[in-house]
This record gives structure tokens, C-alpha cells and sequence, in this order.
């Protein structure tokens, strides 16, 4: 099984006519995923790829029946282009986009209260069900259908966990990058939770970082109501204080949100840590008591 995509995901580009949108557009639909329409203001009547461009986020969803969203625009145009998603009921929106205004994301995230529309992202790779469907810059070949969900923080740590679960043999139920900045649409909690709703998913694989609250909070959902067993990296362990490590939302201020705090609290939790990034699928293979392909 799977959460938030599978097989009935039907997925609209905004922003498809850029370079970034046109080419994972083109990705998306070599991993067969229905991109049924794309959004460009001014550009409506035109096709990329095959796929029909829009001017408004409206006529796409009335003429595709799109039900989720990905978004490619500018970081400045970026905010408009959530408002538009959100004002016509997509339940599931992805935003891509990087340096998107911590003010804009605050706005949006009161804008989501109420609703039940899904946000994931901004500075997100989106996410993937393996065979299924692909929503974002994830590379599918490195992804196998299985049990094991994945969150990440972190893009190519993403990356690099997926192929070490693949080449041991595990495959994935879906995989999910949150992104990497201060103020996110959806977090660690909420996303536990639906992978403990979903009865394909057997194990979580946590890849977490520097910063933020992010980490703390998902031990309180794991120690209250998880029942499946969750193995944890955390990055940024050698990371000096004050200072930004590659994502907006990964910096220790004010002495918090050090690795060695995030991993304190989630050994608490029973949260298995992996110590080196290296090491993921083959700990995660050893704890599940499968065999690697190396190891038959």
C-alpha cells in the first residue's frame, strides 16, 4: 500500500513551462505518472511534453481532474501559486520551490488550518510510491515497492538511504521528503501518522538534521502512538553553532537543536539510531532480521 500517492494520483505542474517544471514534467512521465495538465499563466492552449498548459489552476482542475499538485514557480511567485491551489481544493500540494519567504510560509500555513489539504514541502524532492507514482525530483530507478517508508529532511540523503534499502533488499511502501526550511506544510508527526495508518508500511526510516524542532516532536507522536518500528539518522553532527548548514532550517541557535539533542530524545523514544549514513539499509536489513542480497 501506500500514503497521499498511488495509482489514482493525477498530477498537475505548475510552473511546467520553466526549465525546472519541463524537466521533471518529462521524468514524471517516463515513471509513468499521469501529469494530466500544467499551469502558466499566459500560456494556456500550448502543451509541453504532450501535457495541455493551462492559464488558471481552476480550468486545469476542471478539464483533468487533477488531484494533486506539484509546484515548480519562483520562490517570489511561489506564494500565489499555493493561494491558487488551495482556493480550488487540491488535496494534495508539493511545493519544490527553494528561498520561499518564511513570512509567505506562515501565511500559508494558517490559510491550511480547516482544511484537509495536504502541503508538503517548500525546498522539497516531493515524493514517491515506488511502481506507483512520482510527484517531484525524486530518480525513480533507485526506488523498489516494499515496506519501508521513508522521511527525510534531507534530499540526497533521501537518495542515498532509498538505493542502501534497495540494494539490501527492502523495498519501499512511499518515500517523503518534507524539506529542509523553518516552516514546512506538513511535518515528521503528521506524516507518522499516516504510516501507521497504512497496513503496507512495516518500518520507518527517520533522516533528520540539524535545526529546528522537527525531530523532538515526532518522539512524542512515536513514544504515544506508534507501534511500528523506527530507525533514525541524524545529519550534522560535526556542525558549528550559528551557523547554516545547506538547508535554511538547518542551523543550531541559541545552543538548541543539536544532533546529539535530537538523538538523545529519540533513543529515549526507542527510536533505533544509526550511527553513520553509510550503514542505513544494512541496519535496517539486520534489525528486521532480513537477509542482504550479499549475505544469501
Amino acid at each position: 500500500m501506500s500514503i497521499l500517492v498511488g495509482k489514482d494520483t493525477r498530477v498537475l505542474v505548475q510552473g511546467i513551462t520553466g526549465q525546472a517544471g519541463a524537466f521533471h514534467t518529462e521524468r514524471m512521465l517516463e515513471y509513468k505518472t499521469p501529469v494530466v495538465g500544467g499551469v502558466t499563466p499566459g500560456k494556456g492552449g500550448t502543451a509541453i511534453h504532450g501535457v495541455p498548459v493551462f492559464n488558471t489552476v481552476r480550468a486545469a482542475v476542471e478539464a483533468t481532474a487533477a488531484n494533486a499538485t506539484a509546484i515548480f514557480v519562483p520562490a517570489k511567485y511561489t506564494f500565489e501559486a499555493i493561494q491558487e491551489a488551495i482556493e480550488t481544493r487540491i488535496p494534495l500540494i508539493v511545493v519544490i520551490t527553494e528561498g520561499v519567504p518564511t513570512l509567505d510560509m506562515l501565511k500559508v500555513r494558517q490559510r491550511l488550518k480547516g482544511t484537509s489539504i495536504r502541503l508538503i514541502g517548500p525546498n522539497c524532492p516531493g515524493l514517491i510510491t515506488p511502481g506507483q507514482c512520482k510527484v517531484g525530483i525524486m530518480p525513480g530507478y533507485i526506488h523498489k515497492p516494499g515496506t519501508i517508508g521513508v522521511l527525510s529532511r534531507s534530499g540526497t540523503l533521501t537518495y542515498d538511504a532509498v538505493y542502501q534499502l534497495t540494494q539490501a533488499g527492502l523495498g519501499q511502501s512511499t518515500c517523503i521528503g518534507i524539506g529542509g526550511d523553518p516552516v514546512l506544510g506538513s511535518s515528521f508527526a503528521d506524516l507518522l501518522a499516516l504510516f501507521q495508518a497504512d497496513q503496507g508500511t512495516e518500518a520507518v526510516v527517520l533522516i533528520g538534521e540539524i535545526g529546528g524542532t522537527e525531530e523532538e516532536e515526532a518522539t512524542a507522536y512515536i513514544r504515544g502512538h506508534l507501534t511500528k518500528p523506527v530507525f533514525a539518522f541524524v545529519a550534522g553532527r560535526m556542525a558549528p553553532k550559528e551557523k547554516r548548514m545547506g538547508h535554511a532550517g538547518a542551523i543550531v541557535a541559541g545552543g538548541k537543536g543539536t544532533a546529539a539533542e535530537k538523538i538523545e530524545v529519540l533513543r529515549a523514544s526507542g527510536v533505533t539510531v544509526i550511527d553513520s549514513p553509510a550503514a542505513i539499509g544494512r541496519s535496517v536489513a539486520q534489525a528486521l532480521r532480513r537477509p542482504t542480497p550479499s549475505s544469501r
